[in-house]
């Protein structure tokens, strides 16, 4: 495991601490925890661009039209 060092303002240290102590986890968990949201957000988007890249518009808005109807149906009593 690696250390990291940032600076931040005093005001966002102590916003952190209080989060952190909501949570009931030490400011470095939550570090730990919104580093992996931040990555998992990256690479989703990434995945997202480079399949909407090789993909076909006309596919994916039959896709997106088949979906609007399944949730219409869903939404019908």
């Amino acid at each position: 495991m690696a250390t990291l060092t940032i600076r931040v303002p005093d005001a966002h240290r102590d916003r952190l601490a209080a989060m952190a102590a909501q949570r009931g986890v030490s400011v470095n968990k939550l570090m730990e925890e919104l580093s992996v949201r931040a990555l998992t957000e990256h690479d989703t988007e990434m995945r997202f661009r480079l399949r909407a890249a090789r993909g076909n518009v006309e596919d994916g808005l039959r896709v997106l039209d088949k979906l609007d109807r399944m949730h219409s149906r869903a939404e019908d009593p």
